[in-house]
């Protein structure tokens, strides 16, 4: 199979779709893998790294796109990309479509089959691709929120971990999930007072079971949510439905109760935000203020990061993605039902139902696509 990895044109998006090591594991096996020139310099990996492991380097997006039969990426497709897509040919990235109507019109238009990296699904029922990514994000959350908070920032001039005396931030965690839990354990290493909320009785109990007394936690009821979200010095928001938009917990009117300069850092953004008042940003201009309250909703959070978010990445999408050039995206989808969940998209046809209520399309079923 002929791969193809374009340069990532987000803004401020320096990750890449395939490291040098990926494109190893591909070209020892016989497949061809093309690379837009610079694609990996955002994340650490010169041209010649990837020549040195049988990649060619072409000088064009469009020729990535126009010769390869698959199209690996990190973000979504942006429209002069998606332009580009053709019949016949997979793409493999995030996607996000349920709160992106304009992206889904343009994948169904274009013939494409499209597989989602936060799709893919794993025996445990998790989400393998997307992990890695909500592992950083969760990481990085507190320390965005922090310098938020900073005064030339906009916040409340608020230290963390607060000094002798002075008591440290306050930060709420909405969602105890993978995103929520890497927060907590940062916000509460830098020395803030943390609680987690979550609606699983379960997964409050496994973080108490697994971290005891580094933070608290608490149900989520819309009243305890709104009290907690009214005296934080930060909320961060951590919630998902795979797949689908995210829910709106957190009205304009519980964050106008909050205290002026308070932050919220909305990881949820990439699907749509969990927050009322939430609009994606980026690296460039990342903060804004609404009521007050200092939002920061970069949309692809770990690309702040690239080098630890791209190798991160690529262990995970590796098997995936030998899996569909050593296969053809068909077989490899019939084989492996979790490869099967990650098909949003194929032959002008949605293929996943949560997209298709979230924008109220017509979805058919994944298993009847792969006999289209």
């Amino acid at each position: 199979m002929l791969i193809g990895c374009p340069k990532e044109i987000k803004p401020q998006e320096f990750r890449v779709g395939m490291t040098p090591a990926a494109v190893l594991e591909a070209t020892r096996v016989g497949h061809e893998v093309i690379v837009e020139t610079q694609a990996g310099a955002g994340a650490g990996f010169a041209d010649d790294a990837y020549t040195a492991v049988g990649a060619e380097i072409v000088e064009t997006a469009e020729e990535v796109f126009e010769r390869a039969e698959m199209i690996v990426k990190v973000k979504e497709p942006q429209a002069v990309e998606r332009k580009r897509l053709r019949e016949g040919q997979v793409l493999f990235t995030y996607l996000h479509l349920a709160p992106d109507p304009e992206q889904t019109k343009d994948l169904l238009a274009s013939g494409c089959t499209a597989i989602a990296y936060e799709t893919v699904t794993d025996r445990s029922g998790g989400l393998p691709l997307l992990a890695p990514m909500s592992e950083v994000a969760g990481r990085l959350a507190p320390q965005m929120g922090a310098w938020t908070l900073q005064k030339a920032n906009g916040g409340r001039g608020v230290l963390m971990g607060g000094v002798p005396g002075v008591a440290p931030a306050k930060v709420v965690v909405i969602g105890g999930g993978v995103v929520g839990t890497h927060a907590a354990r940062i916000a509460a290493g830098m020395g803030a007072d943390v609680t987690v909320l979550d609606r699983s009785l379960p997964r409050l109990r496994y973080l108490d079971d697994v971290f005891g007394r580094q933070f608290k936690n608490g149900f989520a009821s819309a009243e305890k949510t709104a009290r907690h979200v009214a005296e934080a010095d930060m909320v961060i928001g951590a919630v998902l439905i795979p797949g689908a938009a995210a829910p709106k917990l957190v009205t304009r009117a519980q964050l106008s109760e909050m205290k002026p300069g308070a932050a919220v850092v909305d990881v949820a953004i990439d699907q749509g935000g969990c927050f009322e008042t939430s609009r994606p940003t980026t690296h460039q201009d990342p903060i804004y203020e609404v009521d007050g309250i200092m939002h920061y909703c970069v949309a692809n959070m770990p690309g702040a990061v690239a080098r630890t978010s791209t190798q991160a990445l690529g262990n995970a999408t590796l098997p995936f993605l030998m899996a569909l050039a050593n296969k053809g995206w068909r077989l490899a989808c019939s084989e492996d039902e979790h490869l099967l969940n990650g098909l949003n998209v194929h032959a002008g046809k949605l293929t996943y139902d949560a997209v298709g209520k979230a924008l109220k399309l017509p979805a058919v079923n994944p298993r009847e696509a792969l006999r289209l």
